[in-house]
């Protein structure tokens, strides 16, 4: 292994450029949303890019003989939407006191809520220098800071000895523990709770509405055409514009569908709902949802339920299902933390985030102990 000395940072404008074997050799298999056919799919649809305040600049680290090494999926950023880590307030401050907040540097996967590696490197001396190299292009460039988002929980202590400040938040998740199936996981909630999951079940099926699971090859154009309606329709109530576009679902279809689980809603059918997830070596990754016919508890058991049957079927650990929403609670899934790393080279700047976080730290820790104070799990 070469000294992290001789090796050489180059930033990357687009993933295309970086060979797909190698990437995908450090970020691993268990993460479909860091491979190399995820991010390119993004760059080749337009999705990011030119226009779109996402540029890739992405961070490689290769030996004296042009070997890749260590990468991080990096973005210079003219603003500070899709990540959902929200900084807005930090971009205020900054430049109420006279400094240009953008552009910014983001290791993310864009407009994905879903922890994953951000320092793509088979040692930790490796994902060191990475993490040190970031931060010194950022303060090279005078760049008012680096935001590593949703990174793993073994990046945190690298992410910190190269002088990253760390932030938290929460996430809920549903853990398979051991069910045979779904009555399996309804038997370890509450009455109540169970009750309440059936009942909603039962509504949505005496609404005539079927389910299907496709991935692979059984995935089609006209799965995608219907989708796509789907996600539009959720896009404009949720962000106003969508932030991807129809190529870019054709492309994940072609690169990695066998990485992709769509569930398909239909009635007398018609398909009138969906969510598109991404499965991992252990875990079930929903990503976006939408339909065009309303139905009470469709968006549970579309998003919710279908993925649990579906996950405990093929033997996977975890579903995540997005950011935000306590009300997954009742639905027997868990708060879990999340963490962010930040590279702030100005020194007033960076003390005045660090007194925030540290304050902002112990509320997510109480909000989460709170939180776990009402699982639904049956007690004893």
């Amino acid at each position: 292994m070469p000294d992290d000395t001789r090796l050489s940072p180059q930033l990357v404008s687009s993933i295309l450029e970086i060979d797909a074997a190698g990437w995908d050799a450090l970020a691993g298999v268990a993460n479909p949303f860091v491979s190399h056919a995820f991010l390119a799919a993004l760059e080749r649809s337009g999705s990011v890019g030119p226009g779109t305040g996402w540029q890739a600049t992405h961070l490689t680290l290769a030996d004296d003989t042009g070997t890749l090494m260590a990468a991080m999926p990096l973005y210079a950023k003219s603003h500070s939407y899709g990540e959902y880590v929200f900084d807005h307030g930090w971009a205020d401050a900054y430049e109420r006191a006279g400094g240009r907040y953008y552009p910014k540097l983001q290791s993310a996967v864009p407009f994905t809520p879903v922890t994953g590696p951000r320092l793509l490197a088979p040692t930790d001396a490796l994902k060191l220098a990475l993490a040190r190299a970031a931060a010194d292009i950022t303060a090279t460039n005078s760049l008012s800071a680096l935001h590593a988002t949703f990174i793993e929980p073994e990046e945190r202590p690298i992410f910190e000895a190269a002088g990253y400040l760390i932030r938290t938040d929460q996430q809920f998740h549903w853990f398979n523990k051991g069910y045979d199936d779904f009555d399996g996981f309804l038997a370890a909630l509450s009455s109540s709770k169970r009750k309440q999951i059936r009942k909603e079940r039962r509504s949505v099926a005496e609404a005539g509405i079927n389910f299907r699971h496709l991935t692979g090859g059984d995935i089609t154009e006209a799965h995608w055409d219907a989708f796509f309606d789907f996600y539009i329709d959720t896009g404009n109530r949720k962000w106003g514009q969508p932030y991807l576009n129809r190529e870019f679902f054709s492309l994940i279809g072609e690169t990695m569908a066998d990485r992709i689980l769509l569930i398909v809603a239909e009635r007398e059918g018609e398909p009138i709902a969906g969510a598109l997830n991404l499965i991992g070596a252990d875990t079930l990754y929903g990503r976006y949802w939408g339909c065009v016919e309303d139905h009470a508890n469709l968006h549970f058991e579309t998003c919710y339920y279908q993925a649990i049957d579906w996950a405990i079927a093929h033997g996977l650990k975890c579903v995540e299902a997005g950011a935000q929403g306590p009300h997954k609670l009742a639905r027997g899934y868990e708060p879990v933390e999340t963490l962010s790393a930040h590279s702030i080279p100005n020194d007033s700047f960076r003390e005045a985030v660090a007194r925030f976080l540290r304050m902002e730290r112990r509320e997510v820790a109480e909000m989460g102990e709170s939180l776990r104070d009402h699982l639904p799990f049956r007690k004893g």
